[in-house]
């Protein structure tokens, strides 16, 4: 069971869920998003990723995280997300330990996820809001520094610090994401392509199997 609940910081998506029974390992594809998750009592940071993390399923754990997009997670944690793409981090690491003990032995660790993140919260950058909302989409990221006054230099380390990647890798990110949304709609494999922004069928077949591991078809089931 997974369920998204609202949150009162923007661009931050508030999530739990419970592994059922039976379930086989789970592939999480990436996003533009960094996560801090609370696991059965433990807490740690999913770092923005640039290709797909498989995760054994363990049947019954529990599941509270935030999600954070368009660039805010950084602020509230504290780190660049340059240094934990890729990675998964014990919140620990960077936050003092006695706040993550308070997380891990909350009876509502959402709450207690939005409450410390409530207190580190550092506003949005409109930059990277902007980035963000051009890639998603699907229009021109160089434009965005052109409106905001920035050299693609600037642009490139900003969206590396808030996104830990540069432009164009969370362009391709958003695109897929894009792409499986239209996919998951029921729409042909061309479709998906045109509307997503692909050059053809054999492209997003690539672009898909390059950052999740496995073909389109096989990341809908």
């Amino acid at each position: 069971m997974y369920e998204e609940l609202s949150s009162p910081l923007p661009y931050v998506v508030a999530w739990q869920s419970v592994t059922p029974p039976g379930a086989g390992p789970k592939r999480i594809v990436p996003d533009g998003c960094l996560d801090i998750i609370w696991r059965d009592g433990t807490v740690f940071v999913a770092g923005p990723d640039t290709t797909a993390q498989v995760e054994p399923a363990v049947p019954g754990s529990r599941y509270a995280a935030l999600r954070f997009g368009a660039g805010t997670g950084p602020g509230v944690l504290g780190v660049p997300a340059d240094e934990v793409v890729d990675r998964r981090v014990p919140l620990d690491a960077v936050w003092p330990a006695a706040d993550v003990r308070a997380i891990a032995e909350a009876d509502d660790p959402v709450a207690a996820l939005t409450a410390a993140a409530s207190r580190r919260w550092q506003g949005t950058d409109r930059v990277m809001v902007a980035l963000a909302g051009a890639a998603h989409a699907g229009s021109s990221v160089g434009s965005v520094a052109e409106r905001c006054g920035l050299s693609s230099r600037q642009l490139q380390r900003r969206c590396t610090t808030a996104f830990g990647y540069g432009p164009k890798t969370l362009q391709r990110i958003l695109r897929l994401q894009r792409a499986l949304g239209l996919a998951r709609s029921g729409r042909s494999f061309a479709a998906v392509a045109a509307d997503a922004g692909y050059a053809d069928q054999s492209h997003l077949a690539r672009d898909v199997r390059a950052m999740t591991g496995v073909p389109l078809s096989a990341l809908l089931r």
